[in-house]
């Protein structure tokens, strides 16, 4: 027999077993009967990967791998999204470079360049997931500007649009003035800013009396008085019953507002009265329409004030703040100032402070759209797990706003109106990605066999912005639900318990632990950390290098049955010899095939990790496996054979590298039967 290695060196098996793995079309499905498809949550061609990534696919690939096991037609989906404004970044900095920018080039020309970009970069990520183990059909990648994809995405909006679902017209957005672009709200970033809290006194307008009063409101950004059309206090708030219904004068520009009572208002924050601008910030636009203010826009797309500024118009916003701080200061109106940390909005992708303004966009009408997947997930057709995000879901479902889905972008579906240069919300086109990824709108064999798909795994943040729309855009176009579970995966976070990023050095590259531990390990040791409910996991380097110490034990446990394979093995779990030591690792055997299958149709797959990794080494490994050195005959091969398929779904490279040793005339360990329990056993 040849001798194997003392030590399990993944970087010596892990490429070969992938491509063993592709050279078979492994990843296709095969097989008849209801299969299980899952279609991953596209990244950005962008991207790359990150512990948020290894975790999430990670999950997908553990179920994919246990149902192709289990001999069910299995479909993983992959590709990725173009990610409209983060690819038009990226392509101006390389423009930038060379003293260029895409107003140099025009947009027929900038288009090109991108997808020149796309061509050599666009992939990598997928690349990436391959080096994770991921087991993705890759024969049906797609991208979300592929030219089938542009097609379900222009059947959308005409579909919308002919409905009368679709309308322009001026309402508040988030807007970027360095992107000069609307963006949704995952593309917010909200970083901790150190700014003052400014008190500004408005002279309440009273005709009994000639002595001035005046009410004080607080607030971060007193350059946006300029847009006020009230002051706000809580209807609950003692201080203020006498004022409401009063009017106030607005500093400055001498403009009569009202002072409104609304419970939106936080009687705790500042004074407890607040000045509602309508045009410039999202909750005073809520109260603007509720009570049917003025909406006066003061700071324009360009980031400076407008002509409604009056004297103020044309200076930036920083240079309109202070020189609006230094008339309030002349005028005696400024009662105090104070130091005051927030969480300040910024631009995810260039940093810049967002500004909520009024922007003329295109919108979708979301009523008829809401209800019936609001009823979908109400009645359980449509299950989240953990279900406390059902609640989340739902919430944000019954006070959903209107959709803005147009963007100032050159990259991305142009929106097919005559005349429009406006692109699609990036999110327009991936709410349709379940079921465009099988060529809707086109009645192709692979919608009518794999859809609707059976699970989606995600994150919490996109919950609104993704899953929410693909369930109402399935329901619409399909009259199906997309996906019958949502399972929403536990963000990672650092040791510190703070969220990882690469901007502030906090963030852990994956592709460098799998080059120091190997690809199993970074799996493993990243489901061992987490429990399905939970909701954030800690990382920690110590629970890779466990599990490479794991997959180290796999190796040795390989190495010692290999050498004793000589010695004789039990050829039937009922033979009458078996000792007692036996049938206790036969019926604990049994037990964990039954609990680990349970665990990962369930989606427990930590609590599942964590128990074989229990039974491998410290019952099997520790106990077993050194008794049966004393015994005549002993079950090591038919125990360890069915550890390596439980384990195959967890660590695929290690378990099917060392099958493939064992086992060259079987059919490889990715298609191998999921053990069943042994009715014999169940006693």
């Amino acid at each position: 027999m040849t001798e194997i290695p003392k030590a399990y060196e993944p970087k010596n098996v892990e490429e070969e077993i992938y491509k063993l793995w592709e050279k078979g079309k492994f990843f296709v499905p095969k097989g008849k009967g209801k299969p299980f498809v899952v279609a991953i949550p596209p990244p950005n061609i962008t991207g790359s990967l990150h512990m948020g990534h290894a975790l999430n696919n990670t999950i997908q690939d553990v179920v994919i791998r246990y149902h192709r096991m289990a001999q069910v037609p299995t479909l993983w989906i992959p590709g990725t999204d173009h990610a409209g404004i983060a690819t038009q970044n990226v392509v101006e900095k390389e423009l930038r470079k060379e003293g260029k920018t895409r107003h140099d080039l025009g947009r027929e020309k900038f288009i090109e360049r991108a997808w020149q970009w796309k061509e050599k970069y666009g992939n990598l990520i997928l690349e990436q997931l391959k080096k994770l183990g991921c087991s993705c059909d890759w024969s049906r990648t797609r991208f979300t500007l592929d030219k089938g994809y542009a097609k379900s995405v222009e059947t959308a909006f005409l579909h919308y649009y002919k409905k009368g679902w679709i309308y322009k017209g001026p309402r508040i957005v988030n807007w970027c003035p360095r992107c000069a672009t609307a963006i949704s709200d995952i593309e917010i970033k909200y970083v901790p800013r150190k700014t003052k809290l400014w008190y500004i006194k408005y002279e309440v307008k009273s005709q009994k009396s000639k002595v001035k009063s005046y009410i004080t409101v607080a607030t971060t950004r007193p350059e946006t008085m300029l847009g006020d059309t009230a002051v706000a206090v809580n209807p609950k708030d003692e201080r203020y019953k006498n004022l409401v219904g009063k009017t106030a004068m607005l500093p400055l520009i001498n403009r009569e507002i009202p002072i409104i009572a609304d419970r939106l208002i936080d009687p705790e924050f500042g004074t407890g009265a607040v000045k509602v601008t309508p045009a410039h910030a999202a909750i005073d636009y809520k109260m603007g329409k509720t009570h049917k203010l003025e909406v006066v826009n003061v700071i324009g797309e360009n980031g400076k004030i407008t002509e409604q500024g009056a004297k103020y118009a044309g200076l930036s916003i920083a240079e309109a703040r202070n020189k609006i701080i230094e008339d309030l200061k002349a005028q005696n109106l400024l009662e105090k100032e104070e130091d005051y940390e927030h969480s300040l909005a910024t631009c995810d992708r260039c940093g810049t402070p967002i500004e909520p303004l009024i922007s003329k966009q295109w919108f979708v009408k979301m009523n008829e759209l809401a209800r019936p997947a609001i009823k979908a997930v109400e009645e359980n057709k449509i299950k989240f797990i953990p279900e406390r995000y059902k609640k989340v879901y739902l919430d944000w479902m019954n006070n959903i706003e209107d959709w803005c889905i147009s963007r100032q972008l050159w990259w991305g579906h142009k929106i097919p109106i005559k005349g429009e240069n406006d692109v699609l919300d990036t999110w327009f086109s991936s709410a349709l990605w379940p079921f465009a990824t099988l060529g809707w709108p086109e009645k192709t064999k692979d919608l009518k066999n794999f859809y609707p798909t059976t699970l989606l795994i995600t994150a919490q943040d996109i919950i609104y912005l993704w899953v929410a729309r693909m369930i109402f855009s399935s329901l619409e176009f399909l009259k199906t639900i997309p996906f019958k579970n949502v399972y929403i995966n536990a963000t990672v976070l650092n040791i510190e318990g703070k969220r990882m990023s690469k901007s502030l050095g906090t963030g852990i590259e994956p592709l460098g632990l799998i080059e120091k531990y190997g690809a199993d390990a970074i799996r493993f040791g990243l489901l061992y950390l987490t429990s399905r409910d939970q909701q954030a996991a800690k990382f920690s380097e110590n629970a890779i290098h466990a599990s490479r110490n794991f997959a180290n034990k796999i190796w040795n446990i390989n190495r010692f049955i290999r050498l004793f394979s000589n010695k004789p093995q039990y050829k039937s779990i009922k033979d009458k010899n078996l000792t007692l030591d036996d049938k206790w690792i036969l019926k604990r055997l049994n037990e964990v095939i039954k609990s680990t299958t349970k665990k990962i149709e369930n989606y427990q797959l930590g609590e599942a990790a964590r128990e074989l990794y229990k039974f491998v080494w410290h019952e099997y490994a520790d106990k077993y496996i050194e008794i049966s050195k004393l015994q005549k005959n002993n079950l090591n091969l038919y125990i360890f054979k069915i550890i390596l398929q439980l384990l195959h779904p967890f660590m695929p490279f290690i378990t099917e590298y060392i099958w493939q040793m064992n086992y060259p005339k079987e059919r490889p360990l990715i298609i191998s039967e999921w053990p069943k329990c042994d009715k014999l056993l169940k006693k």
